[in-house]
């Protein structure tokens, strides 16, 4: 590839990058005039901060995935890369239009060397393994859904669900495939802690323990209701519809309305700190790369 093409490639997905940090700016200005900052102490505040801290360091997990998924198309590339290209992109999602994050990390990786048709074909099963592994959390929407059936009986279904998925995910296509969608799947397991916590953090009511794996289902749930929407940036709107249904009754509609403001914010925030983390990442050259573990 020419010095001039990567040159470009590196703009485009830069530009996509920035004017994903614009968008966010513009959401975060919204979603500071829907919360009531008053009603939150000091240890709230920091509480939350480490919620943002949490949730961007799940992207880490995102970014994991999308390496197996490059390993499994043979494009080898060192998770610190890996890391960097998906980070540097990822702020595009809030764009308008749902698909900039996948054509920024397409530029940056062709830039940086990497096989486009690995890319393409990395980015496609992505798509469709993040839609597997979030209809996977289903089974512990069972107690919201019929209230008669018990908590870890929905947990037990979720986990024989969860495994089942990962061996027959191995045979059929590679252990690269299965991990990526373990990982996918720890993802959404921290996403649905942070909402828990935030939930805590809002409501007043004491939500018991066996009950946190059916919340953690109800927000995958609605991410994912977000996520196959299209033309949603980032799922605005459609997630916050689904989750006011699945737990209507549980929570107080007007608790439930800030926590999913809140949470906006802190995952918005998230994302912007795990941008500026890969930006502090050295990219290693076109030096290969790399270990399979």
């Amino acid at each position: 590839m020419s010095s001039s093409w990567k040159r470009l490639l590196n703009i485009a997905g830069g530009a996509l990058g920035l004017l994903g940090v614009v968008f966010v700016v513009f959401r975060l200005r919204h979603y500071a005039g829907e919360i009531e900052f008053s009603r939150f102490g000091r240890g709230d505040w920091v509480g939350i901060a480490f919620l943002c801290l949490s949730y961007g360091g799940s992207n880490w997990f995102l970014s994991k995935a999308w390496q197996k998924l490059l390993f499994y198309f043979k494009v080898p590339i060192e998770i610190r890369r890996a890391v960097r290209i998906y980070g540097l992109s990822q702020l595009a999602k809030y764009v308008p239009g749902n698909i900039f994050h996948l054509a920024g990390r397409q530029a940056l990786g062709t830039a940086a060397g990497l096989p486009s048709g690995g890319l393409i074909k990395s980015t496609f099963w992505e798509l469709g393994l993040i839609a597997v592994a979030g209809s996977l959390f289903s089974p512990l929407l069972v107690p919201l859904l019929w209230g008669a059936t018990p908590y870890l009986f929905s947990l037990g279904l979720w986990g024989v669900v969860l495994s089942s998925a990962l061996f027959f995910i191995r045979r059929i296509f590679s252990a690269e495939v299965s991990c990526a969608l373990l990982w996918h799947c720890v993802f959404f397991v921290v996403s649905g802690s942070v909402f828990i916590a935030l939930l805590g953090t809002v409501s007043s009511i004491d939500f018991p323990a066996p009950l946190w794996p059916a919340l953690c289902g109800s927000y995958v749930i609605s991410w994912l209701a977000g996520f196959i929407t299209p033309g949603a940036p980032a799922g605005v709107g459609v997630r916050e519809f689904v989750l006011l249904f699945l737990l209507k009754g549980l929570v107080t509609e007007s608790d439930l309305l800030l926590v999913i403001v809140l949470g906006r914010a802190v995952t918005v925030v998230g994302d912007v700190l795990f941008f500026l983390g890969a930006l502090l990442i050295r990219d290693s050259g076109s030096r290969a790369i790399v270990r399979t573990a």
